[in-house]
This record gives C-alpha cells, structure tokens and sequence, in this order.
C-alpha cells in the first residue's frame, strides 16, 4: 500500500489486482490487474507513475492517468535449470525454470520470449542446430518443440521418459535429440518433418542424468549422472565406449574444443580433466569454494573455462 500526495490510497493485493482508492469515500476509483501476486509498490515523483513487483519475477510500471501496466523488467522467480545459445549466434540466449522457457536479448538483458507450460517444471533447454526450433525437457516426462519466432508449440514427445525428461541434447544436422531421464536412461529419438520416433533406449546409469553433450560429427555422446559416472556412447551401435567412475554426484559435462578431453563438475566442487580413449583422469582443480558445480563449458580455444555454482 502507498498514498499520494493528494491522499489517494494505492493498493496492490496478493491477488495482482491494483488499485486507487479516493480518500473520504473509500471506494476504487481506478483498477487494473498485474499477472502474480503483488510483493512490493513504489510511488514515483508526485504519483504519475506507480510500480508494483509481483512474486512471478516481474516489475509493472502503471501510469496514474491510463493505469494500464506496463512489464518494464523480468526475470524467473525459481532457479534457473539450464542456459543455451543457438548454434553460431550470440545475440539472444534461452533460459529454462519452473513453468516457462524465456529467450533474451543478449546486449540489453531484455526478454524477447517467454513460453510457459503451467504447473511444470523445463529441467532443460537446447535448440536446434538449423535454427527452426527451440528443444525442450519436463517435468511430466514430455519433450516439448516450439517455434523460436512465436513461441508456439511446434510437437510433443509423450512418455518420452517415465521419471521426468531430466536432461537434453540435439545433433549438428538437426535430425535427432538425444534425452536423459529420472529412471538412468538415456534415449535417441529420431526427427522427422511429421513424426518423432525413438530410435533406441540405452541403460546403464543408476540414477538421473544430468547432462547430456554430443560429438561434433553426431556418432558419439556423453551423459553425466548423479550416480557418480559418466558414459560415451556410441550413437551408431547405441553401446557404451567408456565409462567413467568418481566419487562424486556429476552435474555437467563437456568436450573440450579438440573432444579428445572431457570435463566435469559435480558435488565435490571440482572440475576434473578425462581422456575420453580410456576414461583415465588427466587432472582436476578447484572449481568452487562452498557449491557443488552446476554448469561448465570451456572456451574455443581451451583457455578459459566457465563453471556455475
């Protein structure tokens, strides 16, 4: 609650409605509705301009005249569960959380697109190498296709996994993506202009997978689980290459530049160097000083590498 210099209460209520209430007859003489619960207002100058935040992570600029909202900044209100940039571009970026997908507009920090499924939970988010579509894992075990323009559902993979889609990748022709679920396994699924098919199931982690990234020439991917493993499969004969075994719940994973190399990040806080011919560990470092690595991804050229906490 707020009053103008004129005496003119504003009230803003757990509901979003927002209101101006005339001092002497108490009742509403303007009203307006804000998407989420109002958390906090603010007047500005003598009251031409109100702002009022709500728990869905938005602030709304209502002008006193028009009172009309206006969403002049956003973001998530949960965690973040995954970031992804398209192939080759900089400019815009997508980020996934509880019950929306949103992209933005990498130079200004604004938000260019959300898409919200209610009630779910997007664990990961990747796009398509062509560019046609945005790839999407959930809670309630679909993967979900949008358009990048309009946000619009492009198909839906249902029962893709029985415990949740948990994890997401997609190959540089645009032809499959590759999934990881609640239940340890990691699936294929091929892509067509009007269907989806799976084409095969592979078994051997015991718990969720957490990340999953793929070779640049598509015949060979790695998946990282909270089971303390992490395995390359072969993607033309769907068996395991290598396996990988540590004391630790892995988070992420990554090739380095040359996919000669592997790096992970997990609960331990260390962000640990693999040969991915024989699983054998080259050498780890300290990646965070109190929190488990999250995210990891390593520069063009090997020098820099970026972990999340």
């Amino acid at each position: 609650m707020a009053m103008l210099k004129d005496g003119t209460i504003i009230i803003a209520t757990g509901g979003g409605t927002v209101g101006a209430i005339k001092p002497g007859s108490f009742k509403l003489s303007k009203e307006t509705v804000v998407a989420g619960g109002a958390t906090s207002i603010a007047v500005r100058g003598m009251g031409h301009e109100i702002y009022v935040g709500v728990n869905k992570g938005n602030i709304y600029r209502i002008e006193y005249s028009k009172f009309r909202p206006i969403c002049v900044n956003s973001c998530h209100y949960s965690g973040v569960m995954d970031v992804a940039f398209p192939a080759g571009e900089g400019n815009l970026f997508a980020t996934c959380s509880k019950e929306n997908i949103r992209v933005w507009v990498t130079k200004t920090s604004s938000e260019a697109l959300r898409i919200s499924v209610p009630n779910m939970t997007c664990h990961g988010v990747s796009f398509m190498q062509d560019g046609k579509s945005i790839i999407s894992a959930w809670n309630d075990g679909k993967i979900r296709a949008f358009y990048p323009e309009s946000g619009r559902e492009m198909y839906t993979i249902h029962d893709a996994h029985k415990q949740g889609v948990t994890a997401i990748a997609t190959t540089n022709d645009s032809s499959r993506i590759v999934s990881g679920g609640g239940e340890g396994q990691v699936r294929v699924w091929n892509i067509f202009p009007k269907r989806q098919q799976m084409k095969a199931a592979m078994k051997e982690h015991k718990g969720v997978v957490t990340c999953i990234k793929i070779r640049k020439e598509n015949k060979e991917c790695v998946s990282a689980s909270d089971d303390g493993t992490c395995i390359i499969w072969d993607l033309n004969r769907f068996v395991r290459n290598q396996i990988i075994f540590a004391n630790t719940l892995f988070k992420a994973v990554c090739y380095d530049p040359f996919e000669s190399q592997l790096l992970t990040g997990g609960s331990d806080r260390k962000i640990s160097y693999w040969e991915t011919l024989d699983g054998s560990q080259i050498r780890e470092m300290e990646g965070s000083a109190d929190g488990s690595i999250n995210g990891l991804d390593i520069s063009r050229h090997s020098s820099v590498s970026f972990s999340t906490t």
